[in-house]
Order: C-alpha cells, then structure tokens, then sequence
C-alpha cells in the first residue's frame, strides 16, 4: 500500500508531529494499519470520498496512533463498534455493487 506525502502529513498533523525524522516509520505504520483493517473490514480507499472511506481513514489513523504509541494491544477492543460498523457498511456497499451489475 502506497502512502501519499500528503496522507502522511495530514496524520502528523492530527499527532503533532513536525519533524520528519519518522517519515519512513510512519508511512511504514500507516500501511500496514491499512492491510491490517482491510483484512477485518473490507476493501475501502483511504483517498476515496465515500461515507465508509472517510470512516476508514479514521479508523487507519486510529489504528496507527495506537502502534506509534505502543498500545497496539487495546485498540480493537477501543473502536470494535467502529470496526464492526465498518465492516457491516463494507458489506452491504459490496453487496450492492453486486446486485447493480447482475
């Protein structure tokens, strides 16, 4: 997963984070939050604009705060209704994709 310049700032922004020292680290956190939530929820664009997207970038954001700050370990227990939320509206997107095509 390829992490822009611009998703990246607008992360370190929302952590404050002004020096760039982490960039590597961070873009390297960052993808795999996004693996990580694909893998739960569903298939999302974190540079979409549909309602789920924006609801999955929080999440990926979330995920990622977590991780930098070693408490990787509480964050599904914290957002599972995010999560799962995410998730049911991924599926039912899916589902309707597939029945405007048949």
């Amino acid at each position: 997963m390829e992490i822009t310049q611009e998703f990246l700032e607008e992360f370190k922004d929302r952590m404050h984070i002004s020096h760039s020292s982490e960039d590597d680290n961070l873009k390297r956190l960052l993808s795999f939050s996004v693996l990580a939530l694909k893998g739960s929820c569903g298939e999302f664009d974190i540079y979409g604009e549909l309602d789920t997207d924006i609801r999955a970038k929080e999440l990926v954001f979330e995920r990622t705060r977590y991780t930098y700050n070693d408490s990787l370990e509480y964050f599904a227990d914290n957002f599972l209704s995010e999560i799962i939320s995410l998730g049911i509206s991924l599926l039912t997107e899916e589902d309707d994709d597939s029945s405007a095509t048949v």
